[in-house]
């Protein structure tokens, strides 16, 4: 089986088991919302970030409110994050540069998006296909590569080798689809440690399913 044929053959699956209208566990209400908790992300689970925003989100409301916020107390709002004395400068930067050159709107392309500090290809693609269901690369964060790389989709588990693959190989219309899917399933079965291969629904599609079984 080619891979673009493995690629739909496990999508599907994974649909039938997970649906098809998955969305990040980033909890916000607007632009602003979740352009910010994409931002704090990186090197933070989910659960981390959601706590975190939960009073942010009740303080500052727009990027303008970011851009002037005091750069201490900001810092002190994002005390429970890593490294979240980097976030806060970055989060104060980025607004600036939404509400300067950007109208306040978060913009519609990865390239300008990745001119905002603190924003690489996992955060401008994971706001971009959530906010505006725009496609233009694939999320790869852990779970994703973790799993690509086990159903052999990359011959590499790196994050800029995965979205390669993966994007030579993927449909546009089913990119976003792709990221929500393999976390789904790594968060699920596909653990790093310890993979549930008994219990995961591409066990006979999987190469390293049939290794660990000793086939």
């Amino acid at each position: 089986m080619n891979k673009k044929k493995m690629l739909s053959a496990v999508l599907g699956r994974l649909e039938r088991r997970y649906g098809r209208n998955l969305h990040t566990e980033l909890k916000h209400r607007t632009a602003s919302d979740l352009f910010t908790a994409v931002l704090l992300s990186p090197q933070c689970t989910d659960k981390q970030v959601n706590a975190a925003t939960r009073g942010l989100f009740k303080k500052y409301k727009t990027f303008s409110d970011y851009a002037n916020a005091d750069p201490i107390e900001l810092e002190k709002d994002l005390g429970g994050l890593n490294y979240y004395r980097t976030k806060a400068k970055h989060l104060r930067r980025s607004a600036r540069m939404l509400v300067e050159i950007f109208d306040g709107k978060v913009p519609r392309t990865l390239a300008e998006m990745m001119v905002l500090p603190g924003v690489g290809r996992k955060v401008g693609n994971v706001v971009l296909n959530e906010m505006y269901g725009i496609n233009e690369g694939i999320v790869v964060d852990t779970h994703c590569a973790r799993v690509a790389h086990r159903l052999g989709l990359s011959p590499s588990g790196a994050p800029h080798a995965v979205e390669c693959s993966l994007m030579r190989i993927a449909a546009t219309k089913k990119r976003g689809e792709i990221s929500n899917l393999f976390i789904a399933l790594g968060r699920d079965v596909c653990h790093a440690r310890t993979p549930a291969c008994a219990e995961c629904p591409l066990s006979d599609l999987c190469p390293s399913s049939l290794l660990n079984k000793g086939a």
